[in-house]
């Protein structure tokens, strides 16, 4: 699986594999405009959010999000971590910590000692 950032030409597979996310989590998806409303916010010159893939065989996988974003208390960025998500044929091999790897290599890169991430029980 290779690891990269997301392109324009990726958000159709991206959306399908929020769709499955959704799923997955047992909550209802409303793909209306989502493909339009993603794209302005991780294509913008400033990014509300970053989207990395992880390809196999020119198909998509599975995606991570992420914020860039500014602590007031601590005074330093961090990243938060919003959504991580493999296709369930692709669990259990590894996958997550490559994705959890890259972010912790795009954190560094940007200075950012800290990531956070809340998840569902």
């Amino acid at each position: 699986m290779k690891i990269r950032f997301a392109t324009k030409e990726d958000m159709d597979q991206i959306i399908q594999l929020c769709r499955e996310h959704c799923e997955y989590e047992e909550c209802e998806y409303n793909s209306t405009g989502k493909k339009e409303m993603l794209s302005q916010a991780i294509f913008a010159a400033q990014p509300g959010l970053y989207c990395m893939v992880g390809e196999q065989d020119k198909n998509l996988i599975g995606y991570i999000t992420f914020m860039k974003q500014y602590s007031t208390w601590d005074a330093c960025f961090y990243v938060y971590l919003d959504c991580l998500y493999l296709s369930e044929g692709s669990r259990s091999k590894g996958y997550g910590a490559l994705f959890m790897d890259a972010l912790k290599a795009y954190a560094s890169k940007e200075s950012c000692k800290v990531i956070q991430w809340q998840t569902p029980d």
